[in-house]
């Protein structure tokens, strides 16, 4: 048989699609510990995520958990900050901070041959920090340089003041981070964070090739980790949601725009439809928003449509820089797609476009060991299971225009949407 290599193979959707858990174990010290093994593969990755505590500081102290991550590897009891770089870079290892509003912890990514002697020095990263100031300092300069430079672009202003404009200014998800966030935090801080608040209710994530005593051991020097109980839930203020928020800036030649609103979770029933009714709009490549204000009109070089999660919160978002003097009409062709999306069925050419690319792109999440991992870890943390993968494909391979009809009507029609421009 003659390939014809001018054309693409066939698209075809898997039948079967089953994915095994991780392997649970629970710690000596109570926290629990997931498994998937790498079959063959030399890499090592542990990573340990412990509750955020940023909600239950003052909003002052809002930078306060992001400095005592990052100040971990700047020195413990027993090793300086340049004694820990080059330990590190000689075992062929690296220490990642791991932040988000939810979830604060550490990762390490090393080899089999040098984990164990590895994991001592990376436990001792959990106890034994001394924060030295000097260090903290030089953070705190790059950390006020890095504001600078971000209010001067307008597409992390109009971010900032998107999340400002749905949660409120009071609010910790809402809060603009500000220089003077930067000017009082003190060695006395991280340290207290440290030594109470951080590392509360400890879940570890671990991918590797380990015979059955290699993991139990493993299992015994993880198990020495402190482990905080939470006590009390950190104490949120209702959201104050601002519906039009425009900064102009003379000098600007273009305008960073964001729309939207608030969204709903995976857990859901109409999280799938939802999901597919923003991809169509703005989600990807081939969306009616890219179509439109890209390739029709040319006032963008992107513009796309996201869904996005803070602690237990969750919002979509439209988000483009566009010309300064056609943001107007932007904003008005945005509007026009999400009505026309709502009223008029969607033809089945596009749909068995938006089909396979979310089948295929969700597929593609699947590659690897780590990927499972990470795919589990994000629906974990959402109080769902690998079922969830299950059903969201049995949907994609089934879901009908009238779905994404009633989605848009359920959730975008007649909601003011919040509106940011910046520039």
């Amino acid at each position: 048989m003659t390939l014809d290599r001018s054309k693409a193979p066939d698209f075809r959707v898997p039948e079967d699609f089953e994915l095994f858990p991780p392997t649970e174990f629970f710690l000596k010290n109570r926290a629990k510990l997931f498994f998937i093994p790498t079959p063959n593969l030399a890499a090592v990755k542990i990573e340990v995520i412990g509750r955020g505590n940023r909600a239950s500081l003052s909003l002052d102290e809002t930078l306060v958990p992001s400095f005592t991550l990052q100040m971990l590897q700047e020195g413990t009891i027993s090793k300086t900050a340049e004694e820990l770089a080059n330990f590190f870079d000689f075992h062929a290892s690296e220490v990642s901070p791991m932040l988000t509003y939810s979830h604060e912890g550490l990762s390490l990514l090393t080899t089999k041959k040098h984990l164990f002697e590895v994991i001592p020095v990376f436990l001792s990263l959990f106890t034994d920090c001394v924060f030295p100031e000097e260090y903290l300092e030089k953070k705190q300069s790059q950390r006020i340089l890095s504001i600078k430079l971000e209010k001067e672009k307008t597409a992390s202003k109009a971010s900032q003041l998107f999340r400002k404009s749905l949660f409120g200014s009071n609010h910790a998800y809402g809060l603009e981070t500000e220089e003077k966030h930067v000017d009082i935090i003190t060695k006395d801080q991280l340290k207290s964070y440290y030594s109470e608040l951080l590392w509360q209710d400890l879940e570890l994530f671990v991918c590797g090739d380990f015979e059955e005593n290699e993991l139990h051991h493993l299992c015994e020097l993880l198990g020495g980790l402190p482990n905080r109980k939470r006590v009390t839930e950190p104490f949120l203020p209702p959201a104050e949601t601002i519906y039009h928020v425009i900064e102009s800036r003379k000098d600007a030649v273009q305008s960073s725009i964001r729309i939207g609103n608030w969204s709903i979770s995976k857990t859901d029933p109409d999280f799938f439809a939802f999901s597919v009714f923003n991809t169509i709009l703005g989600g990807y490549f081939g969306s009616r928003l890219i179509k439109n204000i890209r390739e029709d009109k040319g006032h963008t070089y992107g513009i796309y449509s996201s869904l996005a999660e803070i602690g237990d919160s969750n919002y979509w978002v439209i988000g483009a820089d566009v010309q300064k003097a056609f943001y107007q009409e932007v904003i008005e062709e945005i509007y026009f797609e999400i009505e026309k999306l709502v009223s008029e069925p969607i033809d089945e050419d596009e749909l068995e476009v938006v089909r396979n690319y979310l089948i295929g792109q969700m597929l593609s999440r699947f590659s690897s060991s780590y990927d499972l991992m990470d795919r589990f870890r994000s629906v974990h943390h959402s109080g769902l299971n690998f079922n969830y993968y299950t059903q969201k494909l049995a949907f994609l391979k089934s879901f009908t225009a009238v779905d994404v009809t009633r989605i848009g009507k359920k959730y975008f029609q007649q909601r003011p949407l919040i509106e940011v421009v910046v520039g």
